[in-house]
Order: structure tokens, then sequence, then C-alpha cells
């Protein structure tokens, strides 16, 4: 019997650990070389760990949940056997606490329960749980999730669409607790009916708090404000938007203006794309853009690298290619590493003004927000004009308010002159 060890990936250097979210195979099955075996969570993306060679799985050590370092052993392969030949004793395999080793099982399936597995949905631990205390199976949901899987919010949403149980007899047991969401919608039974939930963070909402706290902490963050008149801008997009479109695949947005508004405001006061090193102010002779995107898992700033020498459709086309990666949860480490400025777009959302947390260790971040007709004066009239307002979040310890408002200010009179960034004024 040769068999090999399949091991965790070298993480990233501020990576220390990651979680196991969901095995793709059973002890038993065969599996072909680089094939997913499964999903790896750590507090940046989801690594998919492949098969190093063909073979059958004869042992599982890690569950779902478990928390591993790289170079740890979690699954061994036998590289000879076959599903149908394998000598392994057949065993049900337990269920076990995340970091609880699942015992070498079954080398054949029954062929009705692998094809009521193949069937099933596979839910993400959160999801599992709500699923279980409601009594329901992730077969019956439809899953949002990468490959389909069942998120937390997907099983939300079914126990809340879960049609009513008939009335049970006075002396039944109290029905299962229902979710936050469930008891939002209806007013409590009675005075005792006051449900909760927890649920365990993900590495990456963990993270997330993580930095936010970080950069609170750390930096001396004040907030500059601005409105802009978008309407210039509006205007340009509506005329060439469809040629846009048929020349370069992509469609016209707004956040390449914002991109390049920013660029040029980092190039004129250059402590904006500047970040702190001890006792040192590190001066970036590059532009590497972080764009704030909402994924399944949380917020995600992937990074448009060297931005200034990023067309218009370049800069919109990774745009278009981070969502995408984003949603089905294909960011990379390389996708979301460094970074000197970053803009955060709460306008896609509604917002109408915001103070941005600094991505540290950048130290000043961007804050867009929702455009609105709105009555201003121009020349002594009042007019209607699509107004924005700008919000900029900056360290106060290297960046003064001078730099902070003449800053923002350049990234106003770039929107509202578009042709400034054509002609590099």
């Amino acid at each position: 019997m040769a068999q090999i060890e399949v091991k965790v990936p070298v993480l990233s250097e501020s990576v220390a650990e990651a979680t196991l979210l969901s095995w793709h195979k059973k002890v038993g099955e065969s599996v072909e070389r680089d094939e997913n075996m499964i999903d790896i969570e750590t507090d940046k993306v989801v690594l998919e760990l492949p098969a190093p060679s063909a073979g059958v799985i004869v042992q599982l050590l890690k569950a779902d949940g478990a928390t591993v370092v790289a170079g740890e052993v979690i699954a061994v392969i036998d590289t000879e056997a076959s599903a149908q030949t394998s000598p392994l004793p057949v065993k049900a395999i337990p269920s076990a606490a995340p970091n609880a080793p699942i015992a070498a099982a079954p080398s054949q399936a029954a062929p009705e329960a692998a094809s009521n597995q193949s069937k099933a949905g596979v839910a993400m631990p959160a999801a599992a749980k709500i699923l279980a205390d409601n009594n329901m199976n992730a077969a019956g949901v439809d899953g949002s999730g990468r490959d389909g899987r069942v998120t937390k919010g997907d099983a939300l949403a079914a126990v809340a669409n879960k049609p009513a149980a008939a009335p049970a007899p006075a002396a039944a047991p109290a029905p299962a607790k229902a979710p936050l969401q469930q008891v939002a919608a209806a007013a409590p039974a009675s005075q005792g009916d006051r449900p909760e939930e927890r649920v365990p963070m993900s590495r990456l909402r963990a993270r997330i708090a993580e930095r936010l706290l970080q950069s609170q902490s750390t930096n001396a963050i004040l907030t500059t404000f601005n409105e802009v008149n978008m309407a210039p801008v509006m205007d340009l997009r509506n005329k060439y938007k469809d040629k846009f479109e048929k020349e370069h695949g992509v469609k016209l947005g707004f956040m390449s203006f914002f991109v390049k508004a920013a660029v040029a405001a980092l190039k004129k006061y250059p402590v904006l794309n500047a970040s702190v090193d001890g006792n040192d102010i590190v001066y970036h002779g590059y532009f590497d853009i972080g764009i704030a995107v909402g994924s399944p898992r949380g917020l995600v700033v992937p990074i448009l690298r060297n931005a200034d020498q990023m067309s218009i459709a370049d800069i919109e086309k990774k745009i278009g290619e981070f969502g995408q990666k984003a949603k089905e949860g294909k960011l990379t480490l390389d996708d979301l590493n460094g970074g000197t400025f970053s803009i955060s777009n709460g306008g896609v959302f509604g917002s109408m003004m915001s103070t941005p947390i600094i991505n540290p260790p950048q130290s000043a971040i961007l804050g867009v927000h929702a455009t609105k007709d709105r009555a201003v004066v121009e020349n002594g009239q009042i007019v209607i004009r699509p107004m924005n307002y700008l919000a900029m979040s900056y360290d106060h310890r290297i960046i003064d308010g001078r730099e902070a408002v003449l800053g923002l200010v350049a990234m106003k009179d770039a929107l509202e002159d578009p042709a400034r960034l054509l002609l590099d004024l």
C-alpha cells in the first residue's frame, strides 16, 4: 500500500492558521490528481487544496471546521487502491468535534446512499447549525455560495420561508429555536419568547474586526468632507457608454473615474499615498489602489496595482473581475496583499455620508456615497445638480489638514472637469 499525506499548503506570512470549511470527498472515495479536496479559509481568502496524487482517500484526520496550520497533515491517500478494491473495512464515519480526527472508513458506500449524498446540498458550518436547529435539510435549500454551498444567509432565508407547522397540542414540547431574523418578522408569541443565536465569527470577520480596532488605536484618524457635482462625469458617461461597451466589452461605470481622480490627487500630494513604518514615513513611488468589494464572506479590498498606468477600460475590467471573484470566493492572497490608498463606495448601498476607517498600513481612504439631485447655488441662482458627498479619512500623524483638504479638492476638481485627467492638470 503506497500512501501519501495531504498537507495544509504554505500560508501567507501574516496568516498563522486557517479553518477547514467542508470536505468534497469522503473516506473510501477516489480522487484525481489536482482535484479540489477541501476549501481552506484564512483570514483573507478561501484556498482550494488540490489532491497531490490520484488514489483513494483512506483517512481524514481533521473534520469540517477544524483549525489547522501550514504543513499540518489532514488526510491520507492510497495511490495504489481503488474505490472498489480498497482493503479497508467498512465503517460508519462518526460525527466528530472540529479538531477531532475522523477514523478511516468505507471502501465502498452503498449506491443509494451515494446517490442521496450527491443530491444533498453542502452547507457551511453556521448554515448547517441553523438548518439542524430547525429540522431542515440542506438538500432542499438553494445555495448562493461558492459551488452552490448553502450560506448562513441562505439558511436564514429558508427558515423564514418555512411553512408554518400545524398547531401543536398543549402537552407537546416547545418548538425548536428560530433564528433572530425570523423572530424580527413577527411579534413574540409570549413574554418568554426571546430567542437568541450564537454563531462564531468567520476568520475573515474576525480579521476585519482586528484590523479596524488596530486602525483606530494606532492612527490619529480625522475625516474631511467635500461635495462634487457629478454632472460632467455623468454626461461624459452617457455620451460614450454604448461605444465604450462595444469597443472594450465592459460597461463604463463611475468607479474608474474615482480611481483616476484619486491617482491625480495622490501625485500632487504624495503624503496621501504614504505609510508609517515605526518612526519613518514611507513614500510610495507607485499607486496601488484598494477597491472595497462586498462578498458573501464580508468586505474584502482587492488591489488595482499600478493604477496610474491603467486605462479607464483596464480599471473597469479589473473591478468587474474582482467583483466576480469575490462572489465566487476565488480571490487570491496576491489580489489582496499590499495597497497604498483605498476607495470605499458606500453609495452602491444608498449611503449618504460616512467616515471610512483607514486600511492599515495605509494613511488615507476615500469614501464615495450616493449621487442625489440637490439644490445648489451657481452664479447666484438655485439650480438642481446631481451631487455626491466625498469623505476622506486620513492619519493626522503624517498628513496635515492642509494636504488632506487640498487632496480632496483635487479629486473634486478632476471629477467636475474630467478633461483635467487627460491633460494631467
